[in-house]
């Protein structure tokens, strides 16, 4: 049986390498930021005919204007750019009505750069609550494991810690990621990039769970097995269950990559990215983590 415990110092390298070249990224470039975070107009519009919500991006992007298209139900789409004066305002519908035919602005909105800034503060908090709420959930929910221990006492802070050590390695992965490709392809975040970070707390945390929930049962049932055996063996049973959930999900995601068009490639791809280290940290990072917490 292949040995996490004994083969950790690997997976930490290969972690820690990719880790250090994320965060390199992200300070050296930063995020690209899109509309939603540094002001803009939205425009919730409906046509009187069938638009695809692409052809309206290509024509407006092929007419200057930076924009999102979000559709919202039948020929409806919320149409989200960069802050426009009267006259911009005037030519922009004036291009719509000419390229699409006649339409219905429902309703129309300037989010100001202050507004894209507070939007940017609560994605922060989000994220940063999320995580201080695993830890309580999971501490809570594995509030009894350390008595079913035979050779020291396991707290359960500890597994809350280590599964959140593992989700800021994903998202630190992530976000990497998503610096380069705004440094070098000019990919740019919105509020669907703060969606998939948060999706991919709840996929990643959930798989760690499965993982924890194993130790405890063995734990039970092994009560005099050394520690590292026991982590060794949750990890082994719960692989193929692991590899065979996360590849399910991942063939849907290269799907919608393929077909979704471009409104949503890049929400796609970084659920693509945060489920696969998601499902690799896991694994091979929260169980190696929590191992050695509890040797010391």
């Amino acid at each position: 049986m292949f040995s996490v415990v004994k083969n950790y110092k690997y997976f930490f390298i290969f972690s820690g390498l990719l880790t250090i070249l994320s965060l390199v990224f992200i300070f050296a470039w930063g995020l690209k930021p899109g509309i939603d975070f540094r002001g803009g107009t939205l425009s919730d519009v409906t046509f009187e005919k069938t638009v695809q919500r692409n052809s309206i991006r290509e024509e407006l992007e092929r007419s200057g204007y930076g924009v999102v298209v979000q559709p919202t139900g039948d020929n409806a789409v919320i149409i989200k750019t960069e802050p426009l004066s009267d006259t911009q305002l005037a030519d922009f519908r004036k291009l719509l009505q000419d390229k699409f035919g006649n339409f219905t602005e429902n309703s129309f909105e300037s989010i100001g750069p202050a507004i894209g800034k507070e939007l940017v503060n609560k994605a922060y908090w989000q994220i940063i609550l999320v995580c201080l709420g695993i830890i309580i959930y999971v501490s809570y929910s594995f509030r009894r494991v350390g008595s079913e221990m035979k050779q020291g006492k396991l707290s359960s802070w500890k597994l809350g810690a280590a599964a959140v050590i593992a989700l800021v390695h994903d998202l630190i992965i992530t976000v990497g990621a998503f610096a380069l490709l705004g440094k070098f392809k000019g990919v740019e975040i919105d509020s669907l990039f703060v969606t998939a970070l948060l999706t991919i707390l709840g996929f990643s945390v959930h798989d760690t769970i499965v993982v924890f929930d194993r130790i405890r049962e063995s734990l039970k049932k092994y009560p005099y097995k050394p520690f590292g055996a026991i982590v060794d063996y949750a990890v082994s049973s719960t692989l193929a269950r692991s590899i065979n959930t996360s590849s399910t999900l991942i063939f849907v995601l290269i799907a919608m990559s393929l077909f979704g068009g471009a409104t949503v490639f890049y929400f796609v791809l970084a659920l693509l990215i945060g489920v696969t280290f998601g499902t690799y940290s896991s694994i091979f990072i929260a169980s190696p983590v929590l191992y050695l917490w509890q040797k010391r």
